[in-house]
C-alpha cells in the first residue's frame, strides 16, 4: 500500500501519470472517494499522460466514455472511463461490460468502483480524499489530497517498485 499527498491538482494529475506510465492493456483502476475528493481529475491527469487531449468528465450520466489514444503505447489502444455512482445493481455492472473493455486493448477508471470490488479480479485501486488539514475552501478545486494505492491481485506486482519509485516525492 502507498500513502501518498498531493498539494495541488497538478500534483494529482502527476500521481495519476506515474500509474499511467505503468498501465498495460487489460488493466482495471478502480478510482474510489467522496464526492469531490479528485476522481476525475485524476482521470484527467491519467488521459494526459497518454496524450488525450479531448476534456476528460465524469461519465455519470453516460456511464462509460471511451478516448482512443493517439498512438497505441504498451499494447494500449483505448482508455475507457466509467462511473458506477448512479448503478443500483451488481447486474447492471456486469451489463457495461468493463472487463471485456479492458481485454482489447484498453485499461479501464472506474469510478465509484470500490462498491463491487469484487467483481474486477486483479486491479489497482486509488482511493483520494480531501486532506483534512488542507484549510482552504473545502468546494477549492485545488485542494489537497491523500491517495492511497493499493494492488489487488499479481498483475501490479511485477511493477510495484517502479511504482513506488516514481511517486516517491509525494510519499507520506
Amino acid at each position: 500500500m502507498l500513502h501518498l499527498r498531493a498539494s495541488s491538482i497538478a500534483d494529482t494529475h502527476s500521481v495519476a501519470a506515474a500509474i499511467a506510465g505503468l498501465a498495460r492493456a487489460g488493466d482495471v483502476i478502480v478510482l474510489a472517494g467522496e464526492m469531490g475528493a479528485g476522481k476525475t481529475a485524476f482521470a484527467q491527469g491519467f488521459g494526459t499522460a497518454f496524450g488525450i487531449d479531448e476534456p476528460i468528465t465524469s461519465p455519470t450520466f453516460t456511464l462509460v466514455h471511451s478516448y482512443d489514444l493517439p498512438a497505441p503505447v504498451r499494447g494500449l489502444r483505448a482508455l475507457h472511463h466509467a462511473d458506477l455512482y448512479r448503478l443500483e445493481r451488481t447486474a447492471e455492472v456486469a451489463d457495461l461490460a468493463l472487463g471485456e473493455l479492458a481485454e482489447f486493448g484498453g485499461v479501464v477508471l472506474v469510478e465509484w468502483g470500490d462498491v463491487v470490488e469484487g467483481l474486477f479480479g486483479d486491479h489497482l485501486t486509488v482511493l483520494l480524499e480531501q486532506d483534512p488539514d488542507d484549510e482552504s475552501d473545502e468546494l477549492a478545486l485545488d485542494r489537497a489530497r491523500m491517495i492511497e494505492v493499493v494492488g489487488t491481485g499479481l498483475s501490479w506486482a511485477g511493477r510495484w517498485e517502479t511504482l513506488r519509485s516514481k511517486v516517491a516525492e509525494y510519499a507520506c
